[in-house]
């Protein structure tokens, strides 16, 4: 799925293997480590630990650019929505443009099926602004969390 934002070389997702794993994790404990370091949270096992839960390599893609590896996404079809359930790009890719080209294929995906994309970001995270900045609407907060909704877009009917 190329997408070309606007200045930048292209970003590519690459649909994972189960053997990418370890290399999730390292890039989820780089991209997160400042966050959650500030609320007091940061511990590299319970961060493996809980992505080890969830990992699905069909729902996971590499986040490439010029050929490197730059973050993962990971999102999941439920029956009812899609769940942004991860998007990490490493803090010395990020504020280039990354995060949004990657929305932009995921909103595509999701209008086309008229779905709705469910997303949740540490309270202390810039992802927050982030997502809101792209459309996604507070929906409620957690101890730790909060979530956000982005209601589907229908396409218009171009003959309208």
């Amino acid at each position: 799925m190329p997408v070309t934002p606007n200045q930048n070389p292209p970003v590519v997702l690459v649909l994972a293997e189960q053997s990418d794993l370890d290399d999730f994790v390292a890039i989820r404990i780089e991209a997160m480590r400042e966050s959650l370091e500030r609320v007091g949270r940061f511990d590299p096992v319970r961060a493996r630990e809980r992505f080890l839960g969830g990992y699905e390599a069909q729902c996971t893609h590499h986040i490439e650019m010029s050929g490197e590896r730059v973050g993962f996404v990971v999102v999941k079809h439920l029956q009812n929505e899609l769940l942004l359930d991860h998007l990490y790009v490493r803090p010395s890719a990020q504020d280039s443009g990354i995060g949004s080209a990657v929305l932009t294929q995921i909103f595509k995906l999701a209008d086309s099926a008229a779905l709705p994309i469910k997303v949740g970001a540490l309270k202390e995270s810039a992802s927050n602004r982030f997502y809101i900045r792209h459309g996604f609407q507070f929906v409620e907060s957690s101890e730790f969390d909060n979530f956000y909704i982005r209601p589907n877009i229908p396409a218009t009917d171009p003959d309208c």
